[in-house]
């Protein structure tokens, strides 16, 4: 058993929450009971995550994707209210961190893709940023675009779509894992052969041509189910305590 507050302390201390400017609370989001004996985390604080949290009889629900982005309505009603309400009605924190989970040079999202995508020499896909939220880092040898497509296909278990470039080869990669795409301008500008994330738009097609830089669309649930895994186990060795992680299969 740890305490509630000892544990988001800690979660703040350890991905430096206070030095980023994002869109949503990072943090404690909802105050459920003081202790904490079991966690469960998931990418987002969906109904079908707080209802498995619920059933597993877990005292923290911990997510990339909580509540209370900028620009959302205040009242708490509908789907969100239904949301809270549950997780209020069964003494259940709600903890999220977005931006600084990507971030985190072990137990980021991109963190993770670096490791399972066996890149090396990780590097800040903008230079200029305290706390990178993109990352730059190399294959060891080049690969043609269509073998990295199956590639990254099977290591992130998701059928990656490819926006072709004209480079004939791919080492240099750009990635930045989630709803990131117009980071491929940033890419381009650090000449990467190709540039990864989760989602795309309609016009990431004609940027891939002209930039020439391949684009794989990852997924964004794909791309962002690692952190709160990682963040999870590094705060289960910590404080001694039970975590499990609820896969939803988002196929965005």
């Amino acid at each position: 058993m740890a305490k509630l507050d000892e544990i988001i302390q800690w979660c703040n201390q350890t991905l430096k929450s206070h030095e980023f400017k994002d869109y949503a609370p990072n943090g404690l989001q909802i105050e459920g009971k003081s202790d904490v004996n079991k966690i469960l985390c998931a990418v987002t604080a969906s109904q079908d995550a707080i209802e498995a949290a619920i059933k597993q009889g877990a005292d923290l629900l911990l997510v990339h994707h909580g509540y209370f982005w900028k620009g959302e309505p205040y009242p708490i009603t509908g789907m969100r209210g239904k949301r809270i309400k549950s997780l209020i009605q069964h003494d259940i924190s709600l903890a999220a961190y977005h931006l600084p989970l990507d971030s985190h040079p072990t137990l980021g999202n991109n963190a993770a893709i670096a490791d399972l995508l066996a890149l090396e020499n990780i590097e800040a896909l903008d230079p200029s940023e305290r706390n990178p939220i993109g990352n730059i880092g190399y294959l060891k040898q080049p690969v043609s675009a269509e073998e990295f497509k199956l590639y990254v296909s099977q290591r992130l278990d998701f059928n990656a779509i490819h926006l072709p470039a004209d480079k004939t080869s791919i080492q240099k990669i750009g990635f930045c894992t989630g709803g990131a795409q117009d980071f491929i301008g940033k890419a381009a500008e650090q000449n990467c052969d190709a540039y990864i994330s989760g989602e795309v738009s309609e016009r990431t097609f004609y940027e891939a041509k002209e930039l020439n830089v391949h684009y794989y669309a990852c997924g964004h649930h794909a791309t962002e189910r690692y952190g709160v895994q990682r963040l999870a186990k590094a705060i289960s060795e910590q404080f001694d305590i039970e975590y499990s992680y609820l896969e939803l299969n988002n196929p965005i």
